[in-house]
């Protein structure tokens, strides 16, 4: 049998395979339109309406937890420690003893200046009695007129000695009342620096003990400086939010205390000062926190869920969901975030406009959906053959007794 003769005999044998396989199977043309059904079939997808509400206007930043007040008590005169009055920790009074130390030798010291100060005081009189009797005597003419003076300025100097005898016993007083050590401020008891029984001088380096007012706190945070006029054009007093650093939970809320007078110009930041009023100790020093500034409202603003916006090489869009259960690509301008997850549209949509909110990765423009509330399952297909009908390629079922 020749080449040629071999080659018409595969071709006869292919087709007639084909013809076969093809008559089992439904044939070609049949199961194209079924792909095509299924294609046109409705993307299922959730689709919301955007709604109008009054949102907040905030500046986030990240701000540190200042004290109001911190004070570093140190002795001021020296001595031996003679007692610490206060728990590390605790909470302290204003004007409350919290150390003191050995006063006998400022107690000394005082009385030296008292004993002084009577010393002196005798002598006054006793030069003040030789004016008195001066006085009566030069109208007799018995005594000197120079004599007079001089007892006179005699007088004055002791009366001036008298008077330093006595800002010398109010100075020793003062070194007295040093050595009673009190807190100048009420507030947070720190770690204590020095223990009974040792020596301290006064205006030393080392503190005995940190004090931090704690109630109300401050909280210090920067923004950037293109934000200066719309803070300061706000007004002042504004509503300061502090949050956890996970920003999922609000930790206190105060009020804007403070705008810095200058801009930082290493940064091109600008500082701003928060008091909360701190009641539960929520709050402390040195704490990082995120701050939420609220600068303005915005009254009657468009909304929809965050995720409902997309990202394209444009810019922002959403699918819109049209009367014919189709979708459209809608250029949007998003704007502020707002509470429950969603997020202000400055422009590109109008309150009740649907969007899709999840489900875009199977959209494209023009694309038949089947819009669902958020949460509701969309219907679970027709298992095949459920009608009864036989589709293309299935062999019919038996019948009883056939």
């Amino acid at each position: 049998m020749s080449r040629g003769k071999i080659i018409v005999i595969l071709i006869v044998v292919g087709l007639a395979g084909l013809i076969v396989y093809r008559s089992f199977s439904g044939g070609g043309g049949t199961g194209q339109r079924r792909g095509g059904s299924d294609a046109d079939a409705p993307i299922p997808v959730t689709a919301v309406a955007a709604t109008t509400e009054n949102v907040a206007l905030n500046l986030d930043a990240l701000g540190t937890i200042q004290a109001l007040n911190t004070v570093s008590v140190r002795p001021q005169v020296g001595g031996q420690i003679e007692a610490i009055l206060f728990k590390e920790g605790e909470e302290i009074a204003k004007d409350e003893v919290i150390a003191r130390i050995d006063a006998r030798t400022y107690q000394t010291q005082l009385d030296q200046t008292l004993a002084k100060k009577k010393q002196d005081e005798a002598q006054l009189g006793g030069a003040r009695s030789t004016l008195k009797r001066y006085e009566e005597l030069i109208q007799k003419n018995f005594v000197a007129a120079q004599d007079l003076e001089n007892q006179r300025h005699t007088v004055r100097q002791l009366e001036a000695l008298v008077a330093a005898d006595e800002a010398a016993a109010a100075a020793a007083r003062v070194q007295m009342g040093y050595t009673v050590i009190r807190a100048p401020i009420a507030g947070l008891a720190g770690i204590r620096q020095v223990d009974v029984g040792n020596l301290v001088q006064g205006g030393q380096s080392e503190a005995i003990v940190v004090l931090t007012q704690v109630r109300p706190i401050n909280g210090v945070f920067t923004l950037p400086e293109q934000q200066l006029e719309r803070v300061r054009a706000a007004g002042p007093e504004l509503k300061v939010t502090a949050r956890d650093r996970s920003d999922d939970r609000i930790v206190a809320v105060g009020t804007l205390s403070v705008i810095d007078n200058q801009i930082d110009a290493t940064t091109g930041t600008f500082k701003l000062k928060a008091e909360f009023p701190n009641t539960g100790n929520t709050l402390w020093p040195g704490q990082f926190i995120n701050i939420r500034l609220e600068v303005g409202t915005l009254t009657n603003a468009v909304t929809v869920p965050t995720q409902a916006l997309q990202r394209g090489p444009d810019g922002s869009y959403v699918y819109l969901v049209t009367s014919e259960s189709t979708v459209a690509l809608q250029p949007v301008k998003p704007g502020t975030e707002a509470p429950g997850g969603k997020t202000v549209v400055l422009d590109g949509l109008k309150a009740g406009d649907k969007v899709v909110s999840e489900g875009q990765f199977r959209l494209k423009p023009g694309a038949k959906v089947l819009a669902l509330a958020p949460g509701e399952t969309p219907p679970a297909p027709a298992a095949p053959g459920a009608s009864g009908e036989t589709k293309p390629g299935e062999t019919p079922p038996r019948r009883r007794g056939g």
